[in-house]
């Protein structure tokens, strides 16, 4: 009776010897294959990262290329004279179909300014353009011009129509440029002009150019 506990005890203890040996032969076997498995992976990781070339770049947006050339079409032109600035106005006449301001602007400087340098001319229009936004005349370029005891050239509120002769279209194009603000005005922050022979201004003198005193 005692022989048959000792006997299932021991081979109780020889099976799982042997399970044990199993399992860490089952368990340590793949080892080396599973190493060389991840070893391979991290190769062709670092194949792949290698043919990715640092220099490529995501491309910008068609958007971006699009606003940038808007905004170099529509920086300011530079001029290397009056005379440059003033002939680049080729499109000033057509511009007279719908844009009466521009009409009342050229008309002032015409009669006025017409046998006058280019710099007298664009100061005459910059005087309009001034009392213009001053707040102290009408706020239009035709109400100033047509404001009753202003203008000598102007008859019963109304405008004259000038010759479409050489000295029109200059003074056209002058008064483009001046309303563009294409060239610095020779008269800065002048509202008045007088000719010469009229004697002392009335306000203080800002500059004397051609025949004409500008002061404020």
């Amino acid at each position: 009776m005692k022989f048959l506990p000792r006997a299932a005890t021991f081979a109780a203890v020889t099976f799982c010897a042997g399970a044990l040996a199993n399992a860490a032969t089952l368990n340590l076997a793949p080892l080396p294959q599973q190493a060389q498995q991840v070893q391979a992976t991290v190769q062709t990781a670092s194949a792949q990262a290698q043919n990715v070339l640092p220099s490529q770049q995501v491309p910008a947006p068609q958007a971006a290329v699009e606003q940038q050339g808007s905004d170099e079409a529509t920086a300011t032109t530079e001029y290397a004279s009056l005379s440059d600035a003033v002939a680049a106005q080729q499109d000033a006449a057509a511009a007279l179909d719908d844009d009466r301001e521009l009409r009342c602007l050229a008309t002032g400087v015409y009669y006025e300014a017409r046998s006058e340098p280019l710099s007298g001319q664009l100061a005459v229009a910059d005087v309009i353009l001034n009392r213009s936004t001053s707040g102290r005349f009408p706020g239009s370029v035709c109400s100033v011009i047509t404001q009753k005891g202003q203008f000598s050239f102007v008859r019963g509120g109304k405008l004259p129509t000038p010759p479409a002769n050489a000295q029109w279209r200059r003074a056209l194009a002058v008064a483009q440029v001046a309303r563009k603000n294409l060239w610095e005005s020779p008269a800065e922050g002048a509202l008045y002009f007088h000719a010469r022979y009229v004697g002392a201004s009335a306000g203080r003198t800002v500059a004397t150019v051609g025949n004409h005193i500008f002061y404020r």
